[in-house]
């Protein structure tokens, strides 16, 4: 039986990783088969996040870039993309709360800030020092942001003032460095600052009652006066183009989380597939499952394939927002087609958290969603492939 069929790698993609790079994935892999994957079900039922395996990834030495800290080793976009792959394959929640911390939260300050603003940070949250969040989605502004903000920042002297609500934030109930995006009513643009947990004004209170990712803390926050030095204010972020340019990396990178929480859902249906027996024999060896299994590695493959040369693309300086979109359009998609037939082929069995698909379903609902729906995410990919914007 070919290894790589079993494991979800069809074509082999962990063979372009040069053999540091694999040995990379072998020491993450580890941790989260050992650390992460045991207590992951009783994490999602108690929503709680993993706090306490916070040194143990920083140890990993997996956060960051050599341009945060000068202790971190380079990371190729591949190796990159492949670990947000092998994180979600265990545990979406966990992945999205590195995520938000190592993507998102970093990202902006990577991106947009002054060298002032990325020596002051990065290096701390590099070492999970300081834990970051991304404030962007509002109460009633999701797809909208770019135009529709209503977080407004007002400048006083030295000092802007925030005041507005801010929605979905992942991490946000911990964090001690929270980006903020806001409209300045001065000229009307988007602009980024930095908030600290403690900051008067500012409140966060977790989400209750979701059925995805509960083992992410999203968090509604309040900024009611908020007061930010100008030294805080992200120097490069003066419009919703820089925000677009932290979405155009996360966004291929929730592609390959996709595809790992695909491929996680994939494996799970396999393995019961393979032990489950009916009618005097393995479900494996009828027609129907196995087409089902067919289907799901054939969506996975697909999925790895397009993230691959989405990560070429992104190494090469060459990967553009309408490329990023789209990946993440058509990975979410044949994503949420995988868990489905993931839980299909359990049957009643795949509702409950002990068979091991049941998170990947439920979560999936999650990632469809966030960095952009599929439709809007298609209006950017048409844009782009027609000429002509459906945007109002």
């Amino acid at each position: 039986m070919d290894s790589g069929a079993v494991e979800g790698d069809f074509f082999r993609i962990h063979d372009l990783l040069s053999p540091e790079e694999a040995d990379v994935v072998t020491r993450v892999r580890t941790f989260l088969r050992e650390r992460v994957q045991p207590g992951a079900d009783e994490r999602w039922e108690r929503g709680e996040t993993p706090l306490d395996l916070v040194p143990e990834v920083r140890e990993l030495g997996i956060t960051g870039t050599p341009e945060d800290d000068p202790s971190v080793a380079p990371k190729s976009a591949l190796l990159a993309g492949v670990l947000a792959m092998e994180m979600t394959r265990v545990d979406p929640s966990f992945a999205t709360f590195f995520g938000v911390h190592n993507g998102l939260a970093m990202g902006s300050v990577r991106v947009c800030g002054s060298q002032e603003q990325k020596r002051r940070w990065l290096p701390d949250m590099v070492r999970w020092e300081k834990v970051g969040a991304f404030g962007l989605t509002e109460p009633l502004v999701g797809s909208g942001t770019a135009g529709g903000l209503t977080t407004t920042a007002r400048r006083e002297g030295g000092t802007w003032v925030l005041d507005g609500e801010k929605k979905w934030i992942g991490n946000g109930t911990f964090a001690d460095l929270v980006v903020v995006w806001a409209r300045d009513v001065a000229d009307d643009r988007v602009k980024g600052f930095v908030v600290t947990r403690g900051a008067p004004g500012f409140t966060a209170e977790a989400l209750q009652g979701k059925i995805a990712l509960r083992g992410v803390q999203n968090a509604h926050l309040v900024l009611d006066g908020v007061r930010v030095p100008e030294a805080d204010r992200l120097q490069g972020a003066n419009s919703f183009r820089d925000t677009a340019e932290v979405l155009k990396v996360t966004r291929g990178s929730v592609a390959w989380s996709a595809t790992g929480c695909a491929l996680g859902a994939y494996e799970a249906a396999r393995a019961y597939a393979v032990q489950r027996e009916q009618f005097g024999r393995p479900i494996a060896s009828f027609q129907l499952i196995q087409d089902l299994i067919a289907r799901m590695l054939g969506n996975v493959t697909a999925c790895q394939a397009l993230a691959v040369r989405m990560a070429q693309l992104q190494e090469a300086g060459q990967l553009g927002e309408a490329q990023a979109a789209m990946a993440k359009m058509f990975c979410t998609t044949r994503m949420r087609e995988t868990v489905g037939w993931a839980r299909e082929v359990l049957g009643g069995n795949g509702i409950l958290l002990e068979h091991g698909v049941a998170r990947f379903f439920a979560d999936a609902e999650a990632l469809y969603s966030y960095e952009g729906t599929r439709e809007m995410n298609a209006l950017i990919t048409a844009r782009a492939a027609t000429g002509t914007s459906a945007f109002g």
